[in-house]
């Protein structure tokens, strides 16, 4: 979904945004309820080899990618053949389409798919069970599902559900609530959590811990605490950031936390193309402070070819605090599908 993701979604505090909520209430009641009954009504197809739904409650980021690619590592590390398989937002390919990082582009298969592509085996398909399907008889043992707690038309072997843990003064991961677009959320607290096996939640390197309220909102559910952290230290020297993600204020915090020399930062929507007269005027405000530009790692995939030697790729990685533990759960729901 692009869009700049408002600040007050997360905030519980009723002034924040008040007559925003107020306003688009209505379409969040029509929002839950449609959402709810598609579920409620799905007959879930078994495709065939063992389903991990990696997802989230909220609209927009709260890591999914990061712990997508580290659940598969894990996988692939005890010689299990595990295949991600994403929608493919933003990329025009709809048939189910194994992606090729040497051949697609993000206009193909979408940014992140391209991604994952780069470290996997990785399909692309908006109707999810022809998808499945077609990576089953490619020979994948297991599918990682990108995306997909919303999305009831595969059966789920274990249903993993990512939470941004990083909450600062009056920040809270599922605002007040409200679901979209009075709220960030994508369905009801409640009814999300029902349908999760467990509970990954996502915090900044530099955090102290989860916080216990937050904690005691996944009840009697597994939790596993992981670390967004850098895969290679900030460029040395300034630079000027930008971003395209749903919390781009995100990024600017982890450059800042990792000691990079940030002169500036430009927030963008969620997936944004960049145009080549926004990127000339970054590269220009770069060049007076002698500075070079940084992006995420998605971002850099979504660049034209001929700007990606001049920005450069700052990836991140989720890092388990209990590696073996999580891993040990994705191999005991393995096993345990019939």
């Amino acid at each position: 979904m692009k869009l700049n993701t408002p600040r007050w979604w997360y905030t519980r505090e009723a002034r924040h945004g008040r007559v925003a909520r107020t306003l688009l209430k209505p379409l969040s009641w029509v929002w839950a309820g449609v959402t709810a009954r598609r579920i409620a009504r799905a007959d879930p197809v078994d495709p065939g080899v063992p389903v991990i739904s990696v997802g989230n409650l909220t609209v927009g980021g709260s890591g999914k990618t990061p712990v997508t690619r580290e659940a598969v590592r894990l996988l692939h590390e005890a010689g299990i053949d595990a295949h991600i398989l994403s929608r493919g937002y933003g990329g025009r390919l709809r048939e189910p389409t194994r992606v090729d990082p040497a051949s697609h582009t993000a206009a193909d298969v979408g940014d992140e798919p391209l991604m994952l592509g780069h470290g996997g085996p990785t399909w692309i398909a908006r109707d999810r069970v022809s998808g499945a399907r077609a990576a089953a008889a490619a020979g994948a043992q297991v599918l990682v599902l990108d995306d997909a707690h919303q999305n009831p038309t595969l059966k789920k072997t274990l249903s993993l559900v990512v939470v941004d843990g990083e909450t600062r003064g009056d920040e809270w991961p599922f605002g007040d609530g409200s679901v979209f677009p009075s709220g960030p959320m994508r369905e009801k607290l409640r009814h999300g959590l029902g349908r999760a096996d467990a509970v990954v939640v996502l915090l900044p390197a530099d955090a102290p811990g989860i916080d216990p309220e937050l904690m005691a909102a996944f009840g009697d559910l597994p939790v596993h605490v992981a670390r967004l952290k850098p895969a290679a230290p900030p460029p040395r020297g300034p630079v000027l950031g930008f971003a395209g993600i749903a919390k781009p204020w995100k990024v600017e915090r982890a450059l800042d936390a990792a000691g990079a020399d940030l002169i500036d930062f430009a927030p963008f929507p969620d997936h944004a193309a960049f145009r080549e007269g926004d990127l000339a005027f970054l590269a220009s405000h770069a060049e007076r402070h002698h500075a070079r530009l940084v992006t995420t790692e998605k971002d850099w995939f979504r660049l034209p070819p001929e700007w990606r030697a001049r920005v450069i790729s700052w990836p991140v990685k989720a890092t388990f605090e209990d590696e073996a533990g999580f891993q040990r759960l994705l191999l005991d729901a393995v096993k345990s599908s019939p």
